[in-house]
């Protein structure tokens, strides 16, 4: 095995708030310096040597994932105008065929496709495998058809960095057009098909400006629709249901602004204000027309913590409020949908998705019942105002992704398809269960388990344990089947998530305690929830793994520190592991945004002493006998750049830690590879390397 590389130090001073600090590692940040990726390059090849003792188990799981995989597929066809809208994969390519066949007037049945069988009338339209042709990366931001159904648009990536170019194909002569707009966040046409609307960012990555390009103009002629000059607010938009009205949306973590541009006028006018900004108030709209009246739903938490829905006039919608849905603590309302003669309200309650039918004439709610009791289910792929089906997804930790049709008409669920799971994959013989751990101010915070019944039950005996978390920015982690999870499940593992503080999981309240200055209310939790599986008699801290990405590497960085005793290994991946050095900076990407979530320490000097008390990079210890890590980043991540795991581990190393590596896809971005194989080979990497630190290397998994 190759020596761990060993980083150079060399002082670099940060002095804020009379609080001096050497960062020795800061030198990595120079992305196009030589010896940085010299040194990326260096971690890499250590990692090809610590983990080559894995190779063939990484294989081995690889080709798990693959077999139980139905590799030549085809999704549920989704309606929109004349045509059904699908996409389907074939075996041995790594990305998806973007396909539509006509559909009959009357036709609201989706065609049954069977995969490798030729679908009648087929019109490919874009096929991923032919636009990654010579590129490392390849990532789709956009893709949408006019509504007429003679043009397409689509916007590539081709680095990772979340930089889209526009492109547009007419259908019906199969040319693709001279119009190109590039370095956009994604777009999407004007509802006559004649114009596109997208989205630029500022120099720090922030979506700040909304334009409008009409088809066969210079792209320097394009019309600026609006601009957000505020920096801790980002943009965005869309074109309602109806296709009535463009909102133009602007937001940051906590506070939320909406504009409408009647569409049945002139595109380019001024936007109407809806609401007007006020801290801390969050809204979000959808248009429905109800007694033939125009109206507003809109969702928002002024005086109402877990969201209250109302409906308003659509030409006078800061006057009088009707009530849909009051605000009830404990119930946190999470979206609308408004389809022309009702709508579908999705709300968290009890730690888990609900659906509720709205009816416009009495505004009764009717929730949708599901049999399992740890469950996800969502509204999905419904662009038409009318149809007699709702379409819906569903999942569980034990069953696959399904796709539901709701028929309205008898409130029958209609089962389209489930995701096919080879090898003779039966649900029944997994279950899934939740526990609840006492945080150590006494708060019970719920954990999700999935096991093989073949195991026994959780504390039967002591198992190894794989234990996830996030727990920011009020994002939840849902139940939710995987393919690649069955490889641990099938070796013993029990899989654990932990819903930490931070997340949005028992509603906003539950988000709230784990932000700005209760940020380690997520760390505490997190341990908590470990040290209540041991003391189940679940699991050992020999036997248990830790993962987190993002802002869960975060968590996992801030973990290692606090409690580095109660894990055999600690998986971070693209890890949020720097952020007070981030956050100080405003000129990095996406910074200013971030002070609503974590604070803002370059003017508060309690947010700067709180961030500085847990942020991983600057809290690890000398002399601290730390489990096993491996820290997984992208070179050209924008989001969390990859110098924060590369300083972390360099730290890490300097403090005596001896087990540390450090993996960098140098074509990337934030969410890894590109490619289905490329990121099946990835997570197996990763699979190795937990099952190694659990001691279940050698183990082949139990039929």
């Amino acid at each position: 095995m190759t020596n761990a590389p060993i980083a150079a130090r060399r002082s670099h001073i940060r002095t804020h708030h009379a609080d001096t600090f050497d960062d020795p590692y800061e030198w990595l940040r120079e992305k196009d310096s030589a010896e940085v990726i010299a040194h990326l390059e260096a971690e890499n090849a250590h990692t090809d040597s610590a983990t080559a003792h894995l190779e063939e188990l990484r294989e081995t799981l690889f080709q798990e994932i693959k077999g139980r995989v139905q590799e030549t597929d085809l999704s549920v066809p989704t309606r929109k105008g004349d045509w059904w809208y699908y996409s389907r994969s074939e075996e041995g390519s790594q990305y998806g065929i973007q396909c539509r066949a006509a559909a009959g007037a009357d036709d609201w049945t989706p065609p049954v496709l069977e995969p490798g069988v030729p679908v009648p009338g087929e019109q490919i339209l874009l096929d991923g495998n032919v636009e990654a042709e010579g590129h490392e990366f390849f990532s789709l931001g956009a893709f949408d058809t006019s509504d007429d159904g003679t043009r397409m648009l689509w916007a590539p990536d081709y680095e990772g960095d979340e930089l889209y170019t526009i492109k547009v194909r007419d259908l019906v002569s199969g040319d693709t057009l001279s119009d190109e707009i590039p370095k956009t966040g994604g777009g999407f046409f004007t509802p006559d098909g004649t114009g596109i609307i997208y989205t630029t960012r500022d120099e720090a990555w922030r979506p700040d400006t909304l334009w409008m390009h009409l088809l066969g103009t210079p792209v320097e002629d394009d019309v600026k629709l609006f601009h957000e000059g505020d920096e801790r607010f980002w943009l965005g938009a869309g074109i309602t249901r109806s296709r009535r009205y463009l909102v133009i949306g602007v937001g940051s973590s906590i506070t939320s602004e909406e504009y409408l541009v009647d569409l049945r006028g002139d595109i380019t006018a001024e936007p109407r204000l809806v609401w007007p900004r006020t801290e801390g108030v969050e809204y979000s709209l959808e248009h429905a027309v109800i007694d033939g009246d125009d109206r507003l739903l809109i969702l928002h938490n002024q005086d109402a913590v877990d969201f209250e829905l109302v409906s308003v006039a659509a030409d006078d919608p800061q006057g009088a409020r009707h009530v849909v849905m009051a605000h009830e603590a404990g119930r946190r309302i999470l979206g609308v949908d408004c389809f022309r003669d009702f709508a579908v309200v999705g709300y968290r309650s009890e730690g888990l998705e609900r659906i509720g039918m709205l009816e416009y004439a009495d505004d009764s709610v009717e929730e949708l019942r599901f049999d399992e009791p740890l469950f996800s289910a969502w509204p999905s792929g419904n662009p038409e105002w009318h149809s007699p089906f709702l379409r819906l997804g569903y999942t569980s930790f034990v069953t696959p992704s399904t796709v539901y049709d709701l028929d309205l008409s008898t409130r029958e669920l209609v089962l389209r398809k489930r995701q096919p799971v080879l090898g003779g994959y039966d649900a029944a013989e997994y279950d899934q269960e939740r526990a609840w751990a006492a945080a150590p101010d006494g708060t019970q915070v719920p954990i999700s388990l999935v096991w093989k019944k073949a195991f026994g039950a959780p504390g039967d005996d002591i198992r190894p344990v794989h234990l996830y978390g996030y727990g920011s920015y009020e994002h939840s982690i849902d139940p939710g089947f995987s393919v690649a999870r069955l490889s641990e499940l099938d070796r013993g593992v029990i899989f654990a998530v932990a819903h930490v503080r931070g997340g949005g999981e028992m509603g906003r309240g539950w988000y709230d305690d784990g932000k700005m200055l209760n940020k380690r209310n997520s760390f505490t939790d997190f341990v908590a929830c470990a040290e209540h599986l041991i003391a189940e008699g679940i699991t050992t801290a020999e036997r248990m793994v830790a993962e987190g990405g993002s802002a869960g590497g975060l968590l996992m960085g801030a973990v290692a520190n606090i409690a580095p005793s109660r894990f055999a290994g600690i998986l971070a991946s693209v890890p949020f592991v720097d952020a007070l050095t981030s956050i100080l900076d405003p000129s990095l990407p996406l910074t200013v945004i971030e002070w609503d979530e974590w604070g803002d320490p370059l003017h508060d000097a309690d947010v700067y002493a709180y961030m500085k008390s847990y942020t991983p990079y600057e809290n690890v210890q000398d002399g601290v006998a730390y489990p096993r890590i491996l820290a997984m980043t992208s070179l050209n991540d924008t989001r969390v750049l990859y110098v924060e795991p590369a300083k972390w581990v360099a730290r890490l190393r300097e403090a005596g830690a001896d087990d540390v590596l450090l993996k960098c896809e140098m074509a990337a971005g934030h969410g890894g590879v590109s490619g289905r194989y490329n990121a099946w080979k990835e997570r197996a990497f990763e699979l190795a390397w937990m099952l190694d630190a659990l001691g279940l290397a050698e183990k082949a998994p139990t039929d």
